[in-house]
């Protein structure tokens, strides 16, 4: 979620930690267990401290009800469902850019 939040991309922060982004994808979805010092170095990147990677710390995420605030907005669960329905990263993507320009810029994305 992290990497995500800042925009960066497996590859990016395989590039930035000296490993193959085949492996940012087995950390990330916890089929390989992340050395110590791997996490000090990806927490580094992250700008993050180790503590939020192994869920000891908040970290800027939405809560759940904050979440659940968010979706209460009239369109929003029409929005998301149709969102997920495109199959396409770069349409995906651009759907994100077209709300971004339309909310007057960079969502935000802070916990409550």
């Amino acid at each position: 979620m992290r990497r995500k939040t800042l925009g960066l991309t497996q590859t990016a922060l395989a590039e930035a930690l000296g490993i193959t982004f085949q492996q940012v994808q087995k950390y990330e979805r916890g089929a390989n267990r992340v050395s110590a010092s791997m996490l000090v170095r990806a927490a580094k990147r992250l700008d993050c401290p180790v503590a939020f990677l192994v869920g000891e710390e908040p970290g800027g995420f939405p809560t759940d009800e904050t979440l659940l605030t968010m979706l209460a907005f009239p369109g929003a669960i029409d929005l998301l469902h149709a969102y997920t329905a495109i199959e396409d990263a770069q349409s995906r993507t651009a759907v994100v850019s077209v709300a971004r320009a339309l909310s007057g810029g960079e969502t935000k994305r802070s916990a409550a």
